[in-house]
């Protein structure tokens, strides 16, 4: 999984239905690591046949006129068959003759195939095709950004445009077969919740309001790059005129009317998954999916209470520190209204981010050794995303650097968003977050590709809170109240485990859910929301953040009074970066492994 909706998207994409090709046979006298090799290059080369957006995300456009065929039942049966050939060509590897870094790939390979398997299955298909989109990794979204100009899709050329041209035509035939999909679920009662639907009829509406000259799918032919000439800009921006306000824009209208009419009235009022056909099952396989764990919902939500505890702990502590006179809820009512702790202007949420940026830059090196060659650029979210986007969020940019990776802030409902966080934040969106864990791995030539661009949200996200965690390392959190805003994203991602849980296995409705979140932090009522509705949307993914953190800092403690005075940090950050997103019984292994070799 990638680390933003984008990225996620875009691994979900596949245009013209290629059939599973198995690996290419390999003589038998070749020796294990070279037919582990062989398998890995035609995995990676059959998935990219059957994701051209894969493609376009590494920066190659040999493709860029496809968007890919989804939620197709050729597609499901296309991804099937290649999970099933690969993982029996992986079984026919002696993995014992392979060396320990080859081991590392074998088993993330596995796991990777064996959950993607258990993803297409027959009742986890019927759970999930007739949901085709919500609205916070909607495709409707996605392609809309993408056909923006400030996405991975470039524009710099005439065949560029073209390509645009021709996405726009499959994107519209696509939000058509999304209403077959949902259609599909209202005869089986496979809905998504009301609160949902009405959250992407407000995105279709923010799509759609400005007409064709304001849409942002207009925006490419509104500034052309120097080399196009004055003909071909008179005829591409007819042709894009044509197309998003005679193809697109309609379809995008035709879903929002069919969603108010016919789906509507139909959808869930209950917002869990255990109350759908299919959903308990569905939810078990996205907790374990995301987690990369064998944890129950019952257990998660037991960590999550303890963690909780845990911190508010910490949060009493600060409290008491800056003297603030009276409980704790007096202290985060405090923390949300005073206007010492609000942007004056989203330039100024900006311009924080930045100086926090230079500041740990001076110092990263002091625990880094393994500094990417991607630049990194701090932006807004944009408007049809930020109602409904997390505070903050990243995009990877490409191997070459061509791209840069971007951390993403959000300005939406300025009064509701809070300058105390804005150094946790930074250290789990951009450096040494999730820039660097995605930047790194993908950098890294001698890994398979899949490690280098694929990936788990346990490792990902678990990085990232991690990284929010060497702050003191950093020389951040010296002012308390940033230290407060440390304590408040990670009880956010504590507070995560307990209502993600509680949503989808326990019955817990949205406003409860609110109730609780509200009352354990200070976060504003804005913030909590999207993040209930977030976990309504997308069930599992939530949890991932802390399960992976919790594993990444307890591995390091062990290592540290395993290793004494041997134990070296960098050496430490490179054994967990440098291999890409392990499942997290994988990295386990491997860190033991580096210990028990001296931390060499």
């Amino acid at each position: 999984m990638r680390m933003s909706p984008l990225l996620v998207a875009a691994s979900l994409f596949a245009i013209t239905p290629a059939l599973a090709q198995s690996p290419a046979p390999v003589a038998a006298a070749q020796s294990p690591s070279v037919r582990l090799a062989a398998l890995f290059a035609q995995s990676d080369a059959d998935n990219l046949k059957r994701n051209p957006l894969g493609r376009l995300f590494r920066g190659d456009t040999s493709t860029a006129d496809q968007l890919g065929e989804v939620i197709t039942d050729a597609a499901y049966a296309t991804e099937k068959r290649a999970a099933e050939a690969e993982l029996k060509a992986l079984a026919a590897i002696d993995r014992a003759a392979l060396s320990p870094s080859e081991q590392v790939s074998y088993d993330t390979f596995k796991w990777q195939r064996e959950t993607d398997l258990a993803g297409v299955s027959p009742a986890l298909i019927a759970a999930t095709a007739p949901r085709p989109i919500d609205h916070f990794f909607g495709f409707h979204n996605f392609v809309a950004e993408l056909q923006s100009g400030t996405s991975a899709a470039p524009f710099r050329t005439v065949k560029d445009y073209e390509d645009a041209l021709k996405r726009h035509e499959q994107f519209a035939l696509l939000l058509d077969l999304a209403i077959l999909r949902f259609r599909q679920g209202m005869q089986t009662g496979v809905v998504q919740p009301r609160l949902v639907v009405n959250n992407i009829i407000d995105q279709l509406d923010t799509l759609t309001a400005g007409g064709t000259d304001g849409s942002i799918m207009m925006k490419p032919v509104q500034s052309f790059p120097d080399g196009i000439g004055a003909a071909d800009q008179a005829r591409l921006k007819a042709a894009y005129a044509t197309m998003v306000g005679g193809r697109v824009n309609p379809a995008l209208i035709r879903l929002r009317d069919f969603l108010k009419a016919d789906y509507l009235p139909v959808a869930r009022d209950s917002v869990g998954l255990a109350a759908m056909p299919g959903g308990p099952e569905l939810y078990r396989y996205l907790v374990a999916s995301n987690t990369t764990t064998a944890l129950t919902p019952d257990e998660i939500h037991a960590i999550g209470l303890a963690e909780v505890a845990r911190i508010l702990t910490g949060m009493d502590a600060v409290k008491a520190r800056v003297g603030f006179q009276g409980d704790r809820a007096a202290f985060f009512a405090f923390l949300r209204s005073d206007a010492r702790f609000k942007f004056a202007t989203a330039q100024a949420m900006g311009d924080a981010f930045r100086a926090t940026g230079k500041r740990v830059d001076q110092l990263v090196g002091t625990l880094f050794d393994t500094i990417p060659k991607s630049p990194l650029e701090i932006r807004p979210v944009p408007p049809n995303r930020e109602k409904t986007d997390a505070a903050g969020s990243y995009q990877g940019g490409t191997p070459d650097g061509s791209r840069p990776g971007i951390f993403y802030y959000n300005a939406y409902d300025l009064p509701s968003r809070s300058n105390y966080g804005v150094e946790t934040l930074y250290l789990h969106e951009a450096v040494p977050g999730h820039h660097f864990q995605i930047s790194l791995a993908q950098e890294n030539d001698r890994l398979p590709a899949f490690q280098r661009f694929g990936g788990n949200t346990a490792f990902a996200e678990g990085w990232a809170l991690y990284a929010e965690s060497l702050g003191p390392e950093l020389g951040m959190f010296k002012d308390p109240y940033q230290l407060q805003g440390r304590y408040e994203d990670e009880m956010l991602r504590a507070m995560r485990l307990v209502v993600d849980t509680g949503i989808h296995a326990k019955g817990w409705g949205r406003d409860q859910s609110i109730a609780y979140m509200l009352a354990n932090s200070s976060m504003s009522r804005t913030d909590a929301v999207a993040e209930v509705e977030r976990y309504i949307a997308i069930p599992g993914q939530a949890l991932a953040y802390k399960i992976g953190q919790l594993t990444i800092s307890r591995l390091r403690a062990r290592a540290q009074a395993a290793l004494g005075p041997k134990f070296d940090i960098k050496a430490f950050h490179r054994e967990v970066l440098m291999t890409g997103a392990l499942p997290m019984a994988v990295l386990e292994a491997k860190i033991d492994r580096w210990v028990a070799g001296g931390g060499r």
